[in-house]
């Protein structure tokens, strides 16, 4: 639980003295975007590669797909991101894994269309996985285990 601290200060005749009070706490992930070079690429390829589908409306430089628990999107960098100086490849450190109904099925197409495949299917923990990269360079681990 992630607490922010509040000093709260107490005059006591003579001493000056703080509590620290819990003010709110942080319930988790609720949205995903990656920063991408080319947005109508990148959400091209998540539409035709892996089957999401675009909400209806989504904000100006971004194009949001309809996912669950949480939302996912890819959208335009941010002002002074260069994820050509990202090295050795953007999101190096984050790990973000996706549900399959059928990983090994996901694998088998991408691996078909030449899409790069960086750890092959294994067994594991969370059903069968693996990690590919997007046009971007982003590492993204498929896995079926609900």
């Amino acid at each position: 639980m992630t607490h922010v601290n509040i000093l709260t200060y107490i005059l006591d005749v003579n001493t000056l003295t703080y509590k620290t009070e819990i003010d709110m706490t942080v319930t988790g992930p609720d949205f995903l975007a990656l920063q991408v070079r080319d947005l109508e690429r990148a959400a091209a390829f998540y539409e035709t590669r892996l089957g999401l589908r675009r909400v209806p409306a989504s904000p100006p430089g971004a194009v949001v797909f309809d996912t669950s628990p949480i939302s996912f999107a890819v959208r335009e960098p941010l002002p002074g991101v260069d994820l050509d100086a990202a090295s050795p490849r953007p999101g190096l450190g984050v790990a973000l894994w996706l549900h399959a109904d059928d990983a090994q099925v996901v694998h088998d197409e991408l691996a078909a269309a030449g899409v790069p495949i960086v750890a092959a299917p294994v067994d594991g923990p969370f059903g069968r996985m693996f990690t590919f990269t997007d046009p971007d360079g982003y590492a993204i681990t498929i896995h079926d285990k609900a």
